[in-house]
């Protein structure tokens, strides 16, 4: 491993980690959330089970959205359903910036036990990601990229797993955990993934009849704790050095700091309310020339007067 030591520095939540073992045709991830998730969690007045759920999501999110390589991709998750107790669950992910938002049924969240399962959640639902990379050469263009799967599992954490074997056909294993107290909350993520061989068109290890590489990183990665990952004082340096340092090397790249993001400032809203035309934007005035447009991730509400469109 490059680093031999586990590192004493102190660490600091909101900054993601990626690694990768190359020997082992493995790439991974590692986020703690603090304060990016207390400014999403404040928006609203969730109920203790659609915290610990938006939680979940919130991570998971900063997971997969740090697996964009390029400045200026976005990553969205959401989970629906027509049934459940909650009825849409959309976070994103954008450079760094993470915003998220859950729409639910207080009179069924009401009815469930304090831990849910995730088919207690949604009943029968679907869960689509949607990838948008941006392009980065004539030879290899962006493009947006949506899969969708059944909402199966015990958590979300599953359903991702899921996803990505059914979708992406990639071998991942994703661990998430959270800890409350002292009126703050942390949360942690773990993502592994088995990757392909390095040339192209030779084919992926795990359609192979055995992949020991992958078996061997997957035991691994599976003793992580729960409490490791929501340890806000443990560095993730340190912990990737206490699943991996048998390994000859694991390379490490502190990845780009996570923070709430919302793109509901008025100054946008003005200019996408601008592209209608000026009859229906009259239209969707109210009796004093405001449009009102909600924001559900912030919780805020933006009324833009029609005078200040046409001056």
């Amino acid at each position: 491993m490059t680093e031999q030591t586990p590192t004493q520095t102190e660490t600091f939540s909101d900054l993601p980690l990626r690694f990768s073992i190359p020997a082992r045709h493995a790439r991974g991830r590692a986020v703690r959330i603090e304060t990016a998730l207390a400014d999403i969690l404040s928006a609203h007045a969730y109920p203790p089970v659609i915290e610990a759920l938006l939680t979940e999501a919130v991570t998971l999110t900063a997971l997969l959205g740090s697996l964009l390589k390029d400045a200026g991709g976005e990553l969205t998750m959401q989970a629906q359903t027509g049934e459940g107790a909650v009825t849409l669950l959309v976070c994103d992910y954008r450079d760094g910036q993470l915003r998220g938002y859950a729409q639910y049924d207080e009179a069924k969240v009401a009815e469930l036990t304090p831990e849910p399962t995730l088919f207690g959640l949604f009943g029968q639902g679907y869960l689509a990601i949607t990838f948008d990379r941006k392009k980065r050469s004539e030879n290899e263009p962006g493009g947006r990229y949506q899969g969708i799967v059944p909402l199966e599992g015990a958590s979300l954490a599953e359903a991702c797993e899921y996803y990505f074997a059914q979708s992406e056909q990639i071998p991942t294993l994703i661990r998430t955990a959270r800890s409350s107290g002292d009126d703050r909350t942390v949360a942690g993520g773990f993502l592994v993934q088995h990757l392909a061989e390095g040339e192209e068109g030779r084919e992926r290890l795990h359609v192979r009849l055995d992949h020991p590489e992958w078996e061997h990183v997957r035991a691994l990665a599976e003793t992580v704790k729960p409490e490791e990952l929501a340890d806000g004082s443990l560095p993730l340096e340190e912990l990737v050095w206490r699943l991996f340092h048998e390994e000859d090397e694991v390379r490490i790249e502190q990845g780009a700091g996570l923070s709430k993001g919302c793109r509901c400032d008025p100054d946008h809203i003005r200019s996408v309310i601008g592209r209608f035309p000026v009859e229906e934007r009259r239209e969707m005035a109210d009796e004093d020339g405001d449009i009102k447009v909600d924001c559900e991730f912030c919780n805020r509400q933006f009324p833009i007067s029609l005078s200040s469109m046409e001056n």
